[in-house]
């Protein structure tokens, strides 16, 4: 059989990615639905909070999966199965570890979750229990889950995400059905625990038996001088890890402690919303790291940067366009969604949609600077993106609630990693002037800001019934911000190039037909 060349996996993980995530989010947000008009939005408040406690349990894993991705790029590409194997072998012993301490912490959090919640909150069930199968449901994670990386590093992405999938369009129908039946939370929770097993079992199958050689008793281990390059990238991204789960994992539970459940429950609506185009734009550009990595192991530094300016215009262009769709259409569809009672003031969505943008745009250089191995550097200005965060959280806690402590994490963002990512690609990954990318970003938030100009003018018309003005909005939102972008976009290279690929993939369309 033929070997998929980087375009043909890139398109597979993109049209994976996405096709099962935009049905898996549909079901999701029936099951979410369903949810709201079964349990009180103190059920909606437990569940981010305890996400968020173990997210910063996560912390265990210390970017060690990042690390052996990258690791992983060179022997998949050259074939050499003997370090292949090495590598999925010693992350697999990693893994085992990991699980095990989160395990140990979760259990030992259990005396000061009262703490942390405060009153009693509105639910029946116990809360240890509750959050004793979310432990559970994160911990017996990482005794099945790092074989699947072998996958992502091999371009087979497309495996990982519709098996995903596939076991979350289960999931999401037979929860809705439960809770409507039985409105038993507990059993609720189950099923998602069970189905989670169900995956990690499958998924770590799956990577088996498309590289059997993995599961090898008598395989040589990593040399002395590839153990001290891969632990120092771990101890690199260690950093990455810290910071990223103190910046995005914190805030529910300072909310829950400055407002209380109830205001964590009708904020993770809007989270979920935001998290749900989030992931599903990741679907996009998860599709092309692999073949990124590859293209960066086998390519020249002329082709390196080419592709670069093509995908960062299409990355700042869409998320200019959903950034100005969440601040324009959130709130019309939490109205729809979930109903009246839990749509929050306007400035939310204003700064859940400058939060979306601020941490979406730099996606693309993100990506390059870890399929380019620049882990060593901004490891400390990550720590002081999440310390901006912490402080600024509280303080602004205090002063002015919820908008506050979602404020604080806009400004920590743009002050760190917003700038100095891009610092980091250019001056050491491409050897160029940052100067350049500066010039790029503000010619791509210019056009932003026209779109977000006329749209404002146009919407100050649409009223009515919150249905009829979301697809309103929606529709002329897509068409505003997306002839504006082409206005502006039409003479450059990146469009040129994007124009000619939709030009050659319509060809093979037509010829298949």
């Amino acid at each position: 059989m033929r070997a998929k060349s980087r375009t043909e996996y890139s398109i597979l993980n993109i049209l994976a990615g996405v096709g099962g995530y935009a049905l898996s989010v549909i079901l999701s947000l029936v099951n979410r639905m369903v949810f709201t008009r079964c349990f009180s939005q103190a059920y909606l408040g437990i569940s981010g909070l305890f996400s968020n406690i173990l997210s910063m349990l996560s912390l265990a894993e210390l970017g060690i999966s990042g690390a052996i991705i990258y690791a992983l790029y060179k022997p998949i590409a050259i074939d050499d199965r003997e370090k292949i194997a090495a590598l999925v072998q010693l992350f697999g012993k990693a893994y085992y570890i990991i699980g095990t301490v989160i395990a140990a912490g979760g259990l030992a959090l259990l005396p000061f979750l009262k703490l942390i919640i405060g009153n009693q909150p509105d639910i029946h069930e116990s809360i240890y229990l509750i959050y004793v199968i979310y432990l559970f449901n994160t911990a017996s994670s990482y005794f099945f889950s790092y074989r699947s990386t072998l996958l992502v590093a091999a371009q087979k992405n497309y495996l990982v995400t519709g098996l995903n999938y596939i076991i979350l369009c289960i999931q999401s129908v037979i929860q809705a059905a439960f809770i409507l039946v039985t409105h038993n939370y507990i059993g609720y929770l189950l099923i998602q625990a069970a189905f989670t097993l169900i995956y990690n079992i499958w998924i770590s199958h799956v990577a088996v038996k498309h590289y059997p050689y993995i599961k090898e008793k008598h395989v040589n281990g990593l040399k002395k001088e590839e153990r001290r390059a891969l632990f120092k990238n771990v101890k690199d991204l260690m950093y990455y890890k810290v910071s990223g789960v103190l910046v995005n994992g914190t805030d529910n539970i300072i909310i829950t402690f400055f407002s209380g459940l109830s205001v964590t429950g009708m904020a993770s609506n809007y989270t979920l919303l935001i998290n749900t185009l989030n992931t599903l734009l990741a679907q996009v550009f998860n599709g092309l790291t692999a073949s990124i990595g590859n293209h960066n192991v086998l390519s020249e530094e002329k082709s390196k940067y080419e592709m670069f300016t093509f995908l960062n215009m299409i990355n700042c262009w869409i998320y200019g366009w959903v950034s100005l769709g969440i601040y324009f259409c959130c709130t019309d569809l939490i109205a729809v969604l979930f109903g009246h009672k839990y749509i929050l003031p306007d400035v939310i969505s204003l700064i859940l949609a400058l939060n979306f943008y601020v941490s979406g745009v730099t996606n693309v250089v993100g990506t390059y600077k870890d399929t380019m191995g620049l882990f060593h550097y901004g490891r400390f200005i990550q720590i002081f993106t999440a310390i901006i965060n912490i402080v600024l959280s509280i303080s602004l806690g205090k002063i002015c609630g919820l908008a506050g402590i979602l404020l604080a994490t806009v400004i920590a963002r743009s002050c760190t990693h917003l700038w100095y990512t891009p610092y980091v690609v250019y001056k050491y990954g491409f050897k160029k002037k940052p100067i350049e990318y500066l010039w790029m970003y503000i010619r791509y938030l210019i056009i932003g800001g026209i779109a977000f100009i006329i749209c404002n003018s146009v919407f100050y018309y649409v009223t009515g019934n919150p249905f009829k003005t979301l697809v309103l909005k929606i529709i002329l939102c897509t068409l505003v911000s997306n002839c504006v972008y082409i206005a502006f976009l039409y003479k450059t290279k990146e469009f040129k190039r994007l124009k000619s690929y939709i030009k050659v993939l319509w060809e093979k369309i037509q010829k298949k037909k």
